[in-house]
């Protein structure tokens, strides 16, 4: 169970941010939401303090931008120590995120991005260097999001 309990505004507040963080005022998420802007505003200072907002990014599509190859690596650390790799992965050049797995054995999943595979091994050796295993890498073609619709009630 979560500390911060989301009611059905603060989930709209999400889903609207998900969807558009850079040009929704207060006001048009308020008309969403059936609240004042100023509740909104609260309420999303709120969810930032309570750690559920963490930040804003903008969204690169990196095929685009030049990094056509996104290359998923599926790593395993010793169970107990896992979670410490983090920090040291996201250091990596080319790594753009890390996910802690929690069932099978390969339990880090490190993405990393670049021109061609030779940008990629430098990434699989660093994390043989940080004494992880590299059980597989897999390249990724194409990546898209959508908003948690959860979050949403329509």
């Amino acid at each position: 169970m979560a500390d911060y309990e989301l009611d059905e505004t603060d989930r709209e507040i999400l889903f609207a941010l998900q969807e558009d963080a850079r040009t929704l005022s207060s006001g048009e998420i308020a008309e969403r939401t059936d609240a004042s802007s100023s509740t909104v505003r609260k309420r999303i200072q709120r969810l930032e303090s309570e750690g559920i907002i963490k930040g804003y990014t903008a969204e690169v599509d990196y095929r685009k931008a030049g990094y056509p190859i996104r290359m998923l690596l599926f790593c395993t650390a010793p169970i107990p120590e896992r979670q410490e790799y983090i920090d040291d992965i996201l250091e990596i050049p080319r790594v753009v995120s890390v996910q802690e797995l929690v069932t099978g054995e390969q339990n880090l999943l490190v993405t990393a991005v670049g021109e061609d595979d030779s940008d990629i091994t430098p990434v699989a050796e660093a994390l043989l260097e940080l004494g992880l295993t590299v059980a597989d890498e897999v390249l990724v073609r194409a990546h898209e999001s959508t908003p948690f619709d959860d979050f949403s009630h329509e």
